[in-house]
């Protein structure tokens, strides 16, 4: 099955279609009912009647972007029309919502007057935060969006003209960082001189470069002064006349530092690569098919050619998604007027400067694993990195908010978390912690400091300031590790092998002589195992906490900090706690990697510990005990544990949440069973810390729930030790390290 035939199906599936409109408020009542519709919308209704700015209150306005197109000039296919465009307009909904969170009507507009465009566009303005429009020729695309962006109070946006200028501008920046050269001095030649071209002509200006250093080429040659006098090309192209000789691309190209291609494939040969300066630039952007080949341009010269294509295939993908969703999220949530060139700006250097920092697994893992590093080949972010929300949307925001065009005021630190939350619970989740953490940053020991996602993982706690990294491991690895990646910093390295570590094996002896170890064995672990040497710093107070199990099974990882840490005075068990975080639950899984047969005692144990990590995010825990039984349904010894478990935990008198059980995994999170069928419960809300019976029952639940379940996973967390350790999961990613990272200062800030 082609390509072709996969997409049909795709969009045929029931429902046909790619999108459609869910509720955002209960509806399972007739007050619910009531409440959105009659009689109660009455309400809202006169709020807004006397001041329209409510709406933005009341309603859904202020996350609502129209995308609007008539279906004259759809990307590839040309005037197909507006019925036809539906799909491409349907799919834009999918990026605005996939990327930014924000809500979309798409509307096709059978209408090829701009005038009809015009005035139908402005009179949907109470209906929408902003404007996207899209696929509509030049050039009436200018007479539109430069009247309704007068006309109207609300951002409006061609992407075709802004979004390409955006993203490559963005790249044009972090190309001439590489070749040296200024932006102001560059010889800019372009093919295609229609919209898309001349916007990005416009915008490389706002960005430094000069006017009379850009060359632009239509299907006739370069536009001159000549063919402008004579009426030969359009007011917007006449903008871009020079006054030079006619030629063709061929001449326009000769000494050219970049060349910029949004016009037709295989238009560009290597011979015309060949005369251009040293170090050029080649934005090759015809879709779908370049100008030139990559392989072809890179193959035309000897020196550093810095290529870009609209192509995923080849490195540097200039792509518009990495623009307007995040464009229009800084402008809604400042409810900004317009979008000016202010934002524009700050989005290409936003974007600019993502490129410059390291890359999460996430991304790479997408992307086939392929080396993402700042250079030649990384010059622009991929779109499926999630941190250009976090780039993109604040820097236009305080770009809006700079010039004048916002309405409202926000804090740049506080907007990040509010973006993040939108991406997840578990982001929302985390910050919590992690803003407690960087409130006191502690030493952390990374027990494998040589391993690269352990360097890159010291790199980003150093630079948010989460924790003081400390990399265990052989010296000369890290630091040429370090070098390779590029990062810029300079970690605090302590490596086993070099000094006097005496003091530590003297320690582990200590500790281990009546448990089977020798001195010397004491000695050559201390020296060669960096589990051993960090567990023995934590336990001597040289470093705050430790995490290690990147690199090792988890029992291997867990045994050195138990041997040396050992569990807390008021614990004779430790355990793993997952937190699992569903679109507006969070839920903590306890034991899911340690214990495989608790007794009472220790099922008690768990719970306490777990409830307190809860509180370290600012849950208040309400706790379960889970079985296959209700409430004595089922009398038996595996029944019985939980059951006298929760009985202990609510006749001690410095347990201070609410807990119950044994029950069953539903009884415990549905409310209607929980407080329907046993209204005698305890919990008077579903429970937030589920204990499972057994191990095994607690590795399948959080397995199932996070990939049925469709919750993010956030651990393991090792509760009851006497000091911060953490095991990480083999194979974890970065940003698991810095969590877990961040977890573990927190727990130091406690033991404080």
């Amino acid at each position: 099955m082609g390509l072709d035939e996969d997409a049909l199906e795709y969009h045929r599936q029931e429902p046909p279609g790619k999108i459609e409109i869910s509720t955002t408020k209960p509806t399972n009542t007739q007050r619910d009912l009531s409440l959105a519709y009659s009689p109660g919308v009455a309400a809202a209704c006169l709020e807004i009647d006397e001041n329209p700015d409510d709406a933005y209150q009341y309603t859904a306005k202020g996350n609502l972007v129209g995308v609007v197109s008539n279906g004259s000039a759809v990307l590839g296919l040309g005037n197909i029309g507006a019925q036809a465009s539906k799909p491409v307009m349907e799919g834009k909904g999918v990026l605005f919502k996939r990327f930014a969170d924000i809500d979309v009507f798409d509307i096709e507009l059978d209408q090829a007057d701009p005038q009809d465009i015009i005035r139908t566009v402005k009179a949907m303005e109470p209906t929408f935060g902003g404007i996207n429009l899209e696929d509509i020729k030049a050039p009436e695309c200018f007479e539109v969006e430069t009247t309704l962006r007068e006309e109207m109070d609300v951002p409006v946006f061609h992407d075709d003209q802004h979004g390409t200028a955006i993203i490559s501008g963005a790249a044009l920046l972090n190309a001439t960082e590489i070749n040296g050269k200024d932006i102001e001095d560059l010889n800019i030649v372009f093919s295609g001189a229609g919209a898309s071209a001349i916007a990005t002509a416009r915008f490389y200006v706002s960005l430094g470069a000069r006017k009379e250093n850009i060359l632009m080429c239509d299907s006739s040659g370069i536009i001159t002064q000549s063919r402008a006098d004579q009426g030969e090309v359009n007011e917007f192209k006449a903008e871009f006349a020079r006054d030079v000789p006619e030629g063709d691309l061929a001449d326009a190209m000769a000494g050219a530092d970049v060349f910029v291609g949004l016009s037709v494939a295989d238009i560009v040969s290597p011979e015309m690569v060949q005369s251009m300066a040293d170090d050029p630039v080649i934005f090759a952007m015809a879709n779908p098919d370049p100008e030139i080949g990559y392989e072809a341009a890179k193959e035309a010269r000897d020196d550093t050619v810095i290529m870009a294509t609209g192509r995923s295939d080849y490195p540097n993908m200039v792509n518009n998604v990495l623009g307007f969703p995040f464009i229009f999220r800084g402008a809604l949530d400042v409810r900004a007027t317009e979008i000016n060139e202010e934002m524009k700006i700050a989005a290409a250097e936003a974007l600019a400067d993502l490129a410059k920092q390291d890359v999460p697994d996430a991304v790479v893992k997408a992307y086939g694993d392929q080396p993402l590093q700042f250079g030649s080949e990384y010059i622009i972010p991929k779109p499926l990195d999630p941190r250009v929300l976090f780039q993109v949307a604040p820097a236009v925001a305080d770009a809006a908010m700079e010039s004048g065009v916002a309405r409202s005021e926000l804090d740049t630190d506080e907007y990040v978390e509010t973006l993040e939350a939108r991406l997840g619970k578990s982001r929302e989740m985390m910050r919590v912690v992690l803003n407690k953490a960087k409130s006191d940053p502690k030493r952390v020991a990374l027990a494998e400091g040589d391993d690269e996602k352990m360097i890159r993982a010291a790199y980003q706690m150093q630079e948010e300031g989460i924790a003081n990294p400390v990399l265990v491991g052989d010296r000369d690895e890290i630091e040429t590790v370090t070098a390779s990646l590029g990062l810029g910093f300079d970690p605090e390295i302590v490596d086993p092998a070099d000094g006097d570590h005496g003091a530590y094996a003297d320690r582990l002896y200590e500790l281990r002589q009546r448990k089977g170890i020798t001195e010397s064995e004491a000695t050559e672990l201390v020296e060669k195992d960096t589990n051993y040497f960090a567990s023995v710093m934590v336990e001597q107070g040289d470093a705050d906490a430790m995490l290690t199990g990147l690199t090792h099974h988890y029992p291997s990882a867990l045994r050195p900090p138990l041997q040396v840490v050992g569990t807390a005075d008021d614990a004779e068990y430790a355990a793993g706690v997952y937190m699992l975080t569903f679109k507006n639950r969070v839920v903590f899984i306890a034991d899911a990697t340690v214990n495989q047969d608790p007794d009472e005692d220790v099922l008690a144990e768990i719970t306490r510990h777990t409830a307190d990590l809860a509180r370290r995010f600012n849950v208040d825990p309400r706790a379960a005990m889970l079985s296959y039984s209700n409430f004595g349904s089922v009398d038996n010894e595996g029944t019985r544990k939980p059951r006298h478990a929760a009985r202990q935990l609510r006749e001690d008198p410095d347990v201070d949440f609410p807990v119950d059980g044994e029950m069953q995994a539903d009884t415990a999170v549905v409310e209607d069973i929980l407080n329907g069928t046993y209204e005698f419960s305890d919990l008077e809300e579903p429970a937030n810390v589920l204990v499972f019976p057994n191990l095994e029952a607690g590795n399948i639940g959080y397995k199932l729930l996070q990939r049925l379940g469709g919750a993010e996973a956030i651990g393991p967390m090792l509760v009851g030790m006497g000091k911060p350790v953490h095991v990480i999961q083999r194979g974890d990613e970065v940003k698991d390290i810095v969590n877990l990272a961040g977890v573990a200062v927190v727990d130091a800030q406690q033991n404080e």
